[in-house]
């Protein structure tokens, strides 16, 4: 089972930062992961993370983000002086359950290959947070076909995604 490994402080300070009181637009921040192979799957662990503020969106609504490319770049450069993994995470901060989008299936099906190239094939994972939980996609070898996320492990408290994204993925 693919596994993302959280501390609560950061768990904590990640939905704070994607799911403010303050504004009803979609927010989000990045995880720079080392990664392991375990018997049971892929092992994210957390070396450093970014929350993104206004100035790094090119466009930030209710129901769309686009990353400037200087934020975009400086995320990269960041991940290879790490030797890091990315973890990107969005919310969607409306009554909707915890699922991509169709425009962040779309998006990812762009930048997954993208990332994946400029990492040197890394893995990639990819998080929507919602009120009512979180979804999330796993890249571990493949650009095209993701794999579910098991959970995020805070502290020994195995949290589950929905897995409401990961069906019918190959037939869009």
């Amino acid at each position: 089972m693919n596994t993302l490994q959280l501390s609560t402080a950061l768990q904590t300070r990640l939905w704070s930062h994607l799911l403010p009181d303050t504004t009803a637009d979609e927010q989000a921040a990045f995880l720079f992961c080392k990664t392991a192979q375990t018997a049971d799957g892929l092992l994210f662990e957390v070396v450093d993370h970014a929350l993104l503020a206004a100035s790094d969106f090119a466009a930030q609504h209710s129901d769309y983000l686009e990353l400037t490319d200087d934020a975009r770049i400086g995320l990269i450069k960041r991940a290879h002086q790490l030797g890091t993994s990315l973890v990107e995470m969005h919310s969607h901060p409306g009554p909707w359950p915890a699922a991509f989008s169709i425009s962040d299936r779309i998006g990812l099906k762009e930048t997954v290959p993208h990332m994946r190239w400029r990492l040197d094939r890394r893995p990639y994972l990819a998080i929507v947070v919602a009120p009512s939980g979180f979804d999330a996609l796993v890249w571990p070898r493949d650009d095209l076909v993701p794999e579910p996320l098991g959970g995020i492990d805070v502290e020994g408290t195995m949290i589950a995604p929905t897995n409401a994204s990961l069906e019918g993925w190959i037939d869009e």
